[in-house]
């Protein structure tokens, strides 16, 4: 059977990311080694909300770009039967990064990410992700990560 979606629990099993720095809620529409979609529910309790700022709370762009990683992560660790294994994964490059909406407490952040370059065993993977809230472009980006993968 093929995972088609990871709950927080199998997240936490994929990467190394945690509160306050765990920044997808569940993974989704998985389609193996090819496209996913995390969802982050954004709440005014995480916090950057603190300095980021003061009575206008706006979730910082590099959180979003750091959230569309992550599901990108996911993605390989369900995909390539990564749980429990330690991989960690690093950025390389992040280009054409676009911010188009303001992303707020009470959002639902959807960031789909689609591989660009990249295949089972391969260390450098490259993606297209894009974030959105009630279907409204928020943010996207092209960035290129280094997968640290178990021996």
């Amino acid at each position: 059977m093929t995972t088609t979606e990871a709950d927080i629990h199998l997240i936490q099993r994929i990467i190394p990311h945690r509160y306050p720095f765990l920044l997808v809620d569940k993974v989704r529409d998985i389609e193996t080694n090819t496209s996913a979609t995390g969802v982050k529910n954004v709440t005014f309790n995480e916090p950057h909300f603190q300095g980021h700022f003061p009575g206008a709370p706006i979730m910082p762009g590099v959180t979003i770009i750091e959230g569309m990683a992550q599901t990108a992560a996911v993605l390989v660790g369900v995909s390539n039967d990564l749980a429990d294994s330690g991989f960690l994964v690093y950025f390389m490059s992040i280009d054409g990064a676009k911010f188009r909406r303001k992303v707020v407490p009470g959002d639902v952040l959807e960031m789909r990410v689609t591989v660009t370059r990249g295949k089972p065993g391969a260390k450098v993977w490259r993606f297209h992700g894009e974030a959105t809230v009630d279907g409204e472009m928020a943010a996207e980006a092209d960035f290129t990560a280094m997968m640290d993968l178990p021996k």
